[in-house]
Parts: C-alpha cells; structure tokens; sequence
C-alpha cells in the first residue's frame, strides 16, 4: 500500500470514531434531557392531591352548623310537645273522677237497710285503717267541712261537702281529721282529709255520697255515678 493510501485510511477510520463519538454524546444528550425533563415534572406515576379551597371548607362548616341548628330546634320541639301532653294528662285528670281512697275493702252499700241505720244507707262505706289519705274525687269547691256531719248529724261525725260544676255534690264522712275549709278549691285528688271513726259506725271506714244537693236525703248510688264516670270500683 502507498504512503497516500494509508494517509486516506487513517483518515476515514478518525472521521468514523468523530462520528461515533458525537452520536454517543447526543444519545447521552438525549437521555439526560429526558431524565432532567423527567425529574422536572415530577411524574413518578401517583397524582398529586388536589388544592383545599377555603369555599370548600367554609361550605362544609356552615352545612355542620345548619345540621346542628336543625337537631337543637327539633329538641327542642319535642321538649314542648312533652311539656303540653304532661299538661294535657293533668287537664285530663282534673276533669275526671277518682276513688276518694286507695285499697280499700267495700262494706255497706247504698240503699243497704239494717239496725244501724233510722232510713236505708245514704252512701258506700270503704273500710280502710284510721289516718288513710282521702282525697277529693273530682275537682270543685267546698261548702261544708265540719264536725256533726258538718251540718247533717251526729251520726256522720267529722264530715266534708264538695261542689262540682256538673251541680253533683260528694261528700265524706267518720273522719278523723280535716285539712281544708268551706270556700276552699280542691282539685281531683288532692288530700282532703284523714279517714277515722267519728260518729256512729261499727269500725274505722270512709262514708262516701254523691249527692244531687249539699245536704242530706239527696244521695243517689255513687258506685253507679262512678261506674258512669269511668271508675272502676
């Protein structure tokens, strides 16, 4: 080979290696750019988390206050709802009628005839201990409270008459004390006395009338009128 020959292959072979050499280095370009373009986005294959919005929030906060708002007013409802229906329960209770005592035996019986009554039995007698609550069995007024039947005999002892406003009168006698006075409002079952043994009787007992006036000879049956008026005697 002539010295111009050899000249023109080493040539070629430094042009060839120039050209390696910078394909080398624009790959190497290329794949740091797309590392640095990589590493500048930061895509890492999860999503970043969305922005908070201060709206959001403040949307959120005012719907948990409504919320509340809401559950205290209907509270608050239901309190006045209990409130009218343990009012109602009491209306209802004062316009109805009661037993003038608890557990109580009955005796005698109205129209009753026998040695210790002049004229047929005017009332029910309920025996119970001396010092048993009694209490009014309807709402209304007192018009007699006394000693000697308040007004009626002896025979009844300690006795007292209430006024209703259906025009009915109960009365209650043998008692052996009394805690209201004539012109004084009672309610239904409100204590009204001490039963006892005043007057004549054969042992401690509450003598019970209704009667159509406030004095004696006007009883009808008063285990029938409460039978009428829903009670269970």
């Amino acid at each position: 080979m002539s010295q111009r020959s050899k000249f023109r292959t080493s040539n070629i072979a430094v042009r060839r290696g120039r050209v390696a050499v910078v394909t080398a280095g624009l790959g190497v370009s290329l794949v740091a750019g797309a590392g640095a373009a990589f590493a500048a986005t930061g895509d890492t294959g999860a999503q970043a988390p969305a922005p908070v919005h201060t709206a959001t929030v403040a949307a959120t906060v005012h719907h948990q206050a409504d919320t509340q708002a809401k559950a205290a007013a209907h509270a608050e409802q239901v309190k006045v709802a209990k409130a009218k229906a343990v009012k109602a329960a009491a209306a209802k209770k004062a316009a109805s009628w009661i037993d003038p005592v608890s557990h109580y035996k009955l005796t005698a019986g109205f129209d009753d005839s026998g040695s210790h009554w002049i004229h047929k039995h005017s009332g029910q007698d309920f025996a119970v201990p001396i010092g048993t609550d009694v209490h009014a069995a309807h709402t209304g007024t007192v018009v007699k409270a006394g000693p000697h039947g308040a007004g009626d005999g002896d025979a009844y002892g300690n006795a007292i008459v209430i006024k209703h406003s259906d025009g009915k009168y109960s009365q209650y006698a043998h008692l052996s004390r009394i805690e209201v006075h004539v012109g004084e409002n009672v309610k239904t079952g409100e204590e009204i006395a001490k039963s006892g043994n005043t007057g004549n009787t054969t042992g401690p007992h509450l003598h019970f009338e209704i009667r159509n006036t406030p004095n004696y000879g006007s009883a009808i049956n008063p285990v029938t009128f409460l039978h009428e008026m829903g009670v269970k005697v």
